[in-house]
């Protein structure tokens, strides 16, 4: 009989991911109403490129919620092909690639606005240390070593580091919404990093140790390919999740917000740059007009009608 914690807990995952798909689908609606068709060529590609990585992640977060897996136990709640460790292993992979593309793609695009080249340097950094805690995840996946977690979450910490520096230094050139939503996004990526670094790294660490002590065996990559295809457990027992729930439950939830106001914030400010460079060109038509044209539009104005005063002395 399943606890009642997991499944409520498996509830909870499934109302999120619902949720975050009505909000992807409002958020973008609401962009493109108000899209403005002057936007450049450049600015609308870069917003629908934010727009199809969000949606990447947030529809494989959302499936990954409704087939929640523990890939190094083997461990899933339904007993079905959408349970096995290959999909979801491959569906976070791309969908986490996704995630901190956009992330390097809004650093790199306000650093450069920001004139911050340093940190346009900075921003090219984050997705190959990514693609490298990926490979580290998947030596762990299938050799069911706690060693690539280990390394997985340093690198993922790293990157984090790296993407809230970058937003500290390129914050202070901005003003208004733009500058409050860079300090939210600071603020929660130092909350990631100590997360990382104090909760989830330890953890791993604890579990290789205890491995280390009970003699685990880890498997050849060979055999650990064959094992994600067809090896899983359906378990509802809380010591089989209680270790994923809290990373899980702030991965399918926080992490999708922020991937989500990513790609709002890039089509609202590629609006806001088309507002601006529309109100510089009119300013500069006016600086362009010649004296000759300005004493004329001076000539042509109607004169205020005259005032009538009472005659002194009447």
């Amino acid at each position: 009989m399943p606890s009642f914690n997991i499944t409520h807990w498996w509830d909870f995952l499934r109302a999120i991911a619902a949720c975050n798909v009505v909000t992807w689908t409002f958020a973008t609606a609401a962009v493109v109403r108000r899209r403005d068709d002057t936007l450049s060529a450049e600015s609308h590609r870069a917003w629908r490129r934010q727009l199809l990585l969000s949606a990447v992640y947030v529809f494989g977060c959302a499936l990954r919620s409704f087939v929640p897996v523990y890939d190094i136990g083997r461990v899933g709640l339904v007993d079905s092909w959408l349970s096995s460790v290959l999909l979801g292993r491959c569906v976070a992979m791309v969908a986490e690639l996704s995630f901190v593309t956009q992330w390097a793609l809004m650093l790199r695009q306000s650093a450069v606005a920001a004139g911050r080249a340093t940190v346009a340097i900075m921003a090219q950094a984050i997705v190959p240390l990514i693609v490298a805690a990926e490979l580290c995840y998947w030596y762990s996946v299938l050799t069911t070593s706690n060693v690539g977690q280990i390394l997985e979450a340093i690198l993922w910490g790293s990157s984090a580091a790296v993407a809230v520096i970058g937003l500290s230094l390129v914050q202070a050139r901005y003003t208004g919404a733009r500058r409050r939503l860079m300090v939210a996004w600071c603020v929660a990526g130092a909350a990631y990093v100590a997360f990382m670094f104090l909760y989830d790294l330890p953890m791993y660490w604890s579990r290789w140790l205890t491995d280390l002590a009970q003699g685990h065996h880890d498997l050849s990559i060979a055999r650990g390919l064959l094992d994600i295809v067809h090896h899983r457990v359906v378990s509802y027992r809380w010591e089989d999740w209680k270790g994923e729930i809290i990373w899980m439950s702030l991965y399918f939830s926080v992490g999708v917000w922020v991937s989500i106001s990513l790609a709002y914030a890039s089509g609202r400010w590629a609006e806001s740059g088309a507002a601006r460079s529309d109100r510089s060109g009119a300013l500069g038509a006016d600086r362009e007009r010649g004296p000759a044209q300005s004493a004329r539009a001076t000539h042509d104005r109607k004169p205020y009608p005259a005032r009538a005063y009472p005659k002194r002395g009447s």
